[in-house]
């Protein structure tokens, strides 16, 4: 069939409705180059391209040849095997992502593992002290955050109390809230840890990340200060934290 000629560039090109479809137009209903090729062969038409004059021409092809091609067993069987070929393409890729994730999340885990925890160690009265100023801290945002005003707790406002602080020198709160607020100060002491759960995305993921993370920071917190261990484990059981590999939970 012969083609007609190149139409002159300063000719504005009006085509009827859907009187030609363009190589794109024919991509878009399931056409590769090759059935281009064999099953139209050299284009009906070539078409200036409508924004770009400089742009490579249009090749357009009648819409009844295309139709006409479509209902041919050979196009239906090739389109059927691009459809097959690429569902196997999108599993091919699924599975590479999926292996990719996989990856990342063993390397994540492994640096979490190898990671020394490296808690602060501070006497008794110092970590007290830094433990109620970091809860009043902690409750006068709080209460910023709600009222939208200047917060007025301040250390002096935790009391009630059966053992005093040490070097502070005010009233503290019981013994068991105290350590809840020692292990509070140490774990925002070692929140730079968190920069281990970087390249993980999904939140299953990086759930299990940081649980594992949370794990190793309360039992290096416990090895550093042997008298907040029944507290760490206590917060552990309670956010159900799981052992790592290896590690076996403490009765």
């Amino acid at each position: 069939m012969a083609m007609q000629g190149a139409p002159d560039p300063g000719e504005p090109q009006r085509e009827p409705a859907r009187t030609y479809v363009s190589a794109d137009g024919l991509r878009a209903r399931g056409w590769t180059d090759g059935t281009v090729r064999r099953l139209l062969g050299e284009p009906d038409r070539l078409s200036a391209h409508p924004r770009f004059r400089s742009a490579p021409w249009i090749r357009m092809y009648r819409v009844e040849r295309v139709e006409a091609a479509e209902r041919s067993a050979e196009f239906r069987s090739g389109a059927a095997f691009a459809a097959r070929r690429s569902g196997a393409v999108r599993k091919a890729v699924g599975r590479g992502g999926q292996e990719a994730v996989a990856r990342r999340r063993r390397k994540v885990l492994a640096r979490i593992l190898a990671e020394p925890i490296d808690v602060p160690r501070l006497d008794a009265g110092e970590l007290a002290r830094r433990a109620v100023e970091h809860r009043a801290r902690r409750e006068t945002q709080v209460t910023e955050s709600i009222t939208g005003t200047e917060g007025t707790a301040g250390i002096e406002g935790i009391t009630g109390t059966t053992e005093a602080t040490g070097a502070l020198g005010t009233p503290s709160t019981d013994r068991a809230s105290l350590d809840r607020w020692k292990i509070d100060y140490l774990r925002h002491r070692l929140s730079p840890y968190d920069e281990l759960l970087e390249g993980l995305s999904r939140r299953e993921e990086r759930g299990r990340a940081a649980a594992l993370l949370r794990r190793r920071i309360h039992a290096a917190i416990a090895e550093a200060y042997p008298e907040l261990a029944e507290e760490c484990e206590r917060q552990a059981r309670a956010q159900q934290l799981g052992s790592p590999p290896g590690e076996t939970p403490r009765p």
